[in-house]
């Protein structure tokens, strides 16, 4: 009688609500068992979660650890919950290992979590320097910190997958300030730095069968969003979240997404384009303007021109 393989692992952050939660469930029914990282392990729990300095807010916001670890269960995975805080290094560290240890792999890792606090919607001259260092050792440095942990041993089991969940905000400015329909600095800046890694990781490990991938969720309606970011002008329309977890399970599980490793994944169109969750009528005009960067579109043409030998150095293109 034979035995059966066993089954695969995916470690998702900020999995207790929204976006995390939807792909912790999405990938237990495509088969994965899942550790789940956050800081809210039980619903009711209270924590100042203001996006801004100007104000205090520690409402309880719906979703836990506890209840998605449910979600998982009822999809047929085994979740494994696993309390951590972005800026509580050890803490990601320990979740990572502890993973490690009860299953013996990960195949995949959603890096889905960013920093909650004040200095989010701020503009730069109301907004401390700590606030700043915050958002990128949250954004940045921990993915860096749990890939640290879990990407060799993914290596040494013979490939895996990375998802980062980027922005908009990652590869364009808002055209207005943080409090009038932008954001702040600190999550522009840490976000575009975000962005480069899965490209850095793909170019230094797709040859030891890693899979890098940035997400790009566009605008998604979340439980968070409904109490904190519609006092700014966002999070009372989007998309569900269940979109992105579709997309990212196909990602996880698809040869057909091998052509798409190593870029920028719009997860609304790929969703749609592929139907991957139906009932889901499809992506929304946007209703902000944002002013995207097109520098390297911009140096890619320029250079084309010259290995064409249809122009010099000038920096005007038609």
């Amino acid at each position: 009688m034979g035995t059966s393989a066993p089954r695969r692992v995916a470690f998702v952050t900020g999995a207790s609500r929204g976006i995390g939660k939807a792909c912790a469930v999405a990938l237990a029914r495509a088969g994965f068992d899942v550790a789940l990282s956050a800081r809210t392990v039980a619903e009711g729990e209270t924590r100042e979660h203001s996006a801004t300095v100007r104000a205090s807010d520690t409402r309880p916001i719906p979703g836990s650890l506890a209840a998605t670890a449910e979600l998982v269960g009822a999809a047929g995975g085994d979740a494994f919950v696993l309390p951590a805080d972005l800026l509580d290094r050890s803490s990601l560290e320990g979740a990572a290992t502890a993973a490690l240890e009860r299953w013996g792999r990960i195949d995949v890792i959603v890096h889905n979590a960013r920093y909650i606090g004040p200095g989010h919607m701020d503009r730069f001259l109301d907004t401390p320097i700590e606030l700043i260092e915050r958002q990128l050792e949250a954004n940045v440095i921990a993915p860096l910190a749990i890939d640290r942990v879990l990407l060799p041993a993914m290596i040494a089991g013979g490939g895996g997958t990375i998802v980062d969940i980027t922005s908009a905000a990652a590869y364009a400015d808002p055209t207005h300030p943080a409090g009038d329909g932008g954001w702040g600095l600190g999550y522009g800046a840490s976000k575009a730095a975000f962005h480069r890694i899965a490209g850095f990781l793909d170019v230094e490990h797709r040859g030891d069968g890693i899979r890098c991938f940035n997400v790009q969720p566009g605008v998604i309606a979340t439980e968070r969003g409904a109490i904190d970011a519609v006092q700014f002008g966002f999070g009372d329309w989007g998309a569900p979240p269940e979109v992105v977890g579709a997309v990212v399970a196909w990602l996880a599980t698809s040869a057909e997404a091998d052509g798409l490793i190593g870029t920028t994944v719009e997860a609304q169109f790929v969703c749609a384009e592929r139907g991957l969750l139906p009932g889901w009528p499809g992506p929304e005009p946007a209703r902000g303007v944002l002013r995207y960067d097109t520098s390297a579109e911009r140096l890619r043409t320029l250079e084309e021109r010259l290995l064409d030998g249809a122009g010099g150095g000038g920096d005007s293109v038609s």
